[in-house]
């Protein structure tokens, strides 16, 4: 029996356009601009001057803090400016430019030979590995959980609709991602892991099943495929039928989750001394002349992501990440960054864009809600800055996935709605 959670939603995958075209690496253009924020915490420092010459793998922006990540070249080149330009989320911080002398010349890290737990985290905070299916939290803060781990958790659900980069890796480079599941292990103190993918990735199970066969703490589960099945807390309970307290991480109830292309991360840093200076990408939509999934180095602009693939025809949406939780792009002026899992040109007839209209009470979102949410009073609340009374609709548990909105016939922005009481209830501090 395929496992799964409480509710969810069934959005069309679209995952056809992508999904058999093998891995690619994009080439960088002249310039790059590599952002000195890629990740949850405190921005990196600069540590390079105008006119420093870096190798890809040159640190250039030093972890701030704890919650920080080291920021890295990705190609070799002179440093020319130092400028704030703006980021996918629509604000301007600063950016390294590098001019790109077109060598490659890497700088890397001694490869580990049977690292112990301590060299592994310390191997991921040097590294400047993030999770890398978007939410971009320092990897070595997870691995220093102070909870006793049961398990570790992988997730290759991959539940977003168009994005196949995971996908490809397990087709493609099975042995590496256990490779760094093994690492992930190790450091988390844990012989037993748990694999989740969804039953639309039956070859991609099959791969995993055959490259963890001599490996019998690697479980591999198939899930059914819904969304949000990749969502932490959807996740361990499919997997292990145990719920995250109200406000809780999943470290509370003995669980680590990390995902495909964040193991992988692992595995070239530990093995292949690589810092984190690319990322797997899939570039997607029906506007998209030849959707691909790409190694796209960060700092290229997704102007010329675009470029590389071609445009055939107009697109009235661009959205970075996913079409459900990902950020609509005011312009491809920003680049790519540690998260960006994906970058989609969407033609109005994939998005049909309307007008919201008042609520009917058809409580469908509430139906769909992988939290067990009531959206609907939420969004009333907020409309009439009840700020206190919406917070006991428990707006602080929204994961944000995008369910309720989805199923909306009156087309209510009710992820916004959760997004705004969340921001009041901090400032106000209610």
């Amino acid at each position: 029996m395929k496992l799964t959670f409480k509710h969810g939603i069934h959005p069309k995958e679209r995952k056809e356009l992508s999904a058999d075209c093998p891995i690619e690496v994009m080439p960088a253009g002249e310039k790059i601009y590599v952002p000195l924020t890629q990740h949850i915490g405190a921005p990196a420092e600069i540590c390079v001057a105008v006119g420093d010459y870096v190798k890809a793998g040159t640190l250039i922006g030093k972890a701030a803090s704890y919650v920080s990540a080291n920021v890295f070249s990705s190609v070799s080149g002179k440093v020319s400016a130092v400028v704030r330009r703006v980021n996918a989320a629509g604000r301007k911080i600063p950016h390294v430019v590098i001019d790109n002398d077109g060598e490659y010349a890497e700088e890397t890290l001694p490869p580990l030979t049977e690292p112990t737990r301590e060299e592994i985290i310390a191997r991921c905070k040097e590294a400047g590995i993030v999770g890398m299916g978007g939410a971009t939290f320092p990897t070595h803060v997870k691995l220093e959980t102070k909870s006793p781990v049961k398990a570790l958790i992988i997730n290759g659900s991959e539940c977003e609709p168009y994005i196949t980069t995971d996908y490809r890796l397990m087709l493609e480079r099975p042995e590496n991602v256990v490779a760094g599941i093994k690492l992930l292990a190790t450091a988390l103190g844990t012989d037993t892991v748990l694999v989740g993918i969804e039953g639309n990735k039956r070859d991609a199970i099959d791969r995993m099943i055959y490259a963890t066969e001599n490996d019998e703490g690697i479980l591999i589960h198939e899930l059914k495929t819904k969304y949000p099945q990749g969502g932490e807390k959807q996740l361990i309970y499919a997997l292990t039928k145990e719920k995250v307290p109200n406000g809780g991480l999943p470290s509370d109830v003995g669980y680590i989750v990390l995902n495909i292309s964040t193991a992988y991360a692992v595995y070239e840093a530990c093995v292949l001394g690589r810092p984190c200076y690319a990322r797997f990408m899939t570039v997607s939509g029906e506007a998209v002349a030849r959707p691909a999934n790409l190694y796209v180095r960060t700092g290229v602009p997704f102007s010329e992501v675009a470029e590389y693939l071609g445009v055939s025809e107009e697109y009235v949406k661009a959205v970075s990440g996913g079409p459900m939780m990902g950020i609509s792009l005011a312009s491809l002026e920003p680049v790519v960054g540690k998260g960006s899992s994906a970058l989609l040109l969407l033609t109005e007839r994939e998005i049909r864009a309307v007008q919201p209209t008042p609520c009917i009470n058809c409580a469908r979102c509430a139906s769909v809600c992988p939290m067990n949410l009531m959206p609907m009073m939420t969004d009333a609340l907020v409309l009439q800055d009840k700020i206190k009374e919406a917070k006991g609709f428990y707006p602080m548990s929204c994961i944000e996935c995008g369910c309720c909105a989805y199923v909306c016939p009156a087309k209510r922005p009710l992820v916004q709605s959760q997004r705004l009481a969340k921001k009041l209830i901090r400032e106000l501090k209610i």
